[in-house]
């Protein structure tokens, strides 16, 4: 997505997509700063003059008053268009510095002025504002320094204030997204928590169970019988010899 080209006031947020945009430094400081090598063929007496010499309006000798209004005019357009190319790569400058490895370097265009040199009348600088895919935090990391590059120069542009919105509003679905996520590990350890808690718990009943048992009397058993009592049943009986007299 590049910032200084039209853009929407609704950026799709859909993750994974690299959107860029570019970071403008405005529209020229005035109509006379738009004149380009194309409009600068009709060459006034004093421009073919300074052609032929040194190219600085204020060498040339005095003329008429009509040629020396000329002159000054295009005096003052050329420190405006100076003026204006400073300005401009101050602008986009501080986009690219503050954007760091999210920001492209800058692309200018430019105006032929009246002494026949090309001034820099206008940039932008692209920078990268899709989220980062399944990361929240990076994702808010990222659109923090996206923001501070949208509103890094002394003066931003419309376009300016637009990425720096879209950026917000990238920041807010990942925010959100952050805060859900937070949430699933937070009940995900207290469910760990719990399960460990109730298997420390039934392992402690169950040696308790265990001492339980191992602390009751064991049940006394009568003493098996000796071996004299079997021999003593596997005797026969002997026969009864008394004899009893009857009356």
């Amino acid at each position: 997505m590049l910032i200084g080209s039209p853009l929407p006031l609704a950026v799709p947020l859909a993750s994974g997509l690299d959107k860029r945009v570019a970071m403008t430094a405005g529209p020229p400081a005035s109509p006379a700063l738009a004149e380009d090598s194309s409009s600068a063929t009709a060459e006034s007496p004093a421009a073919v003059q300074r052609a032929a010499g040194s190219g600085d309006p204020r060498e040339q000798s005095p003329g008429d008053p009509a040629e020396q209004a000329q002159q000054q005019r295009e005096l003052l357009q050329v420190r405006q268009l100076a003026s204006r190319e400073r300005e401009v790569i101050a602008h986009e400058q501080a986009h690219s510095a503050v954007g760091g490895r999210y920001a492209g370097a800058p692309s200018y265009s430019y105006t032929r002025g009246p002494d026949g040199r090309s001034y820099i009348s206008g940039g932008e600088v692209s920078i990268d504002v899709s989220p980062v895919p399944n990361d929240p935090e990076a994702t808010l990391r990222k659109m923090e320094v996206v923001q501070r590059a949208a509103l890094a120069p002394a003066e931003p542009s419309g376009q300016d204030l637009r990425v720096a919105a879209a950026a917000r509003a990238i920041a807010a679905q990942a925010r959100a997204e952050l805060a859900e996520q937070q949430r699933a590990e937070q009940q995900a350890a207290q469910a760990e928590r719990q399960a460990r808690a109730d298997a420390a718990e039934q392992a402690t009943r169950e040696a308790a169970a265990e001492e339980s048992v191992d602390a009751q009397p064991a049940m006394r058993l009568p003493p098996p019988p000796s071996l004299e009592l079997y021999l003593l049943l596997g005797r026969p009986l002997a026969p009864d010899t008394s004899f009893r007299a009857r009356a």
